[in-house]
């Protein structure tokens, strides 16, 4: 017979392995609020020849393995969101001369953010799901990018935009999660949550 779904359970404690902002606005969306917040702080770079895929699952599970080594009586959910071009992986942007590259190489073509999500459960290890979504960037003036680049809310984000900034006039097209996008695939989330016993609606 098949096993009993878990019951939810309401003193479970969560821990949030991301200094994140934007994982926090979306996990109060679905009425989640972790007990604490313990980022991982691990060494981010892609290996050599890791494809994006790959690498936004690996560092979402390992982000999850660390925090929860230091929480093991807590769930743990880590995240990791990728802006990809192909195989190739654009970095978190922290100056303008790395933006201007950045969207020059977006201007005008498709590409993919993806997100691992992944959830360290007590006695049961890691379950982990990966979420893509595909965008179409409008082609991108001088002028354009020369703004974006003043504007400021690029800093630290991946690929180099907000897409719930004013990143978002420069897409024309998106197909897939809304909220992987912003940093936490909300959909897969909540499941992760619910399949380990976690009390939400």
């Amino acid at each position: 017979m098949p096993a009993d779904p878990p019951v939810p359970d309401r003193a479970m404690r969560l821990i949030l392995a991301s200094a994140s902002p934007r994982r926090l606005d979306l996990l109060a969306r679905i009425g989640v609020t972790p007990d604490a917040v313990d980022p991982a702080d691990i060494d981010e770079v892609a290996v050599t020849g890791e494809l994006p895929r790959v690498h936004a699952s690996r560092l979402a599970v390992e982000k999850a393995a660390i925090v929860a080594a230091r929480h093991p009586q807590a769930l743990v959910l880590a995240a990791d969101t990728v802006v990809a071009v192909g195989r190739r992986i654009l970095p978190k942007v922290e100056d303008e001369r790395t933006l201007r590259e950045c969207m020059n190489l977006l201007s005008g073509r498709r590409h993919r953010v993806l997100t691992g999500v992944a959830l360290a459960i007590p006695g049961a290890g890691i379950r982990s799901r990966l979420v893509a979504t595909s965008i179409a960037m409008k082609r991108l003036s001088a002028d354009e990018i020369e703004y974006y680049a003043g504007h400021g809310e690029w800093r630290g984000k991946a690929g180099g935009y907000a897409l719930q900034g004013y990143g978002e006039v420069y897409v024309r097209h998106l197909a897939g999660s809304y909220s992987n996008v912003v940093g936490l695939p909300l959909a897969e989330t909540r499941l992760l949550l619910k399949s380990a016993g976690f009390a939400i609606a």
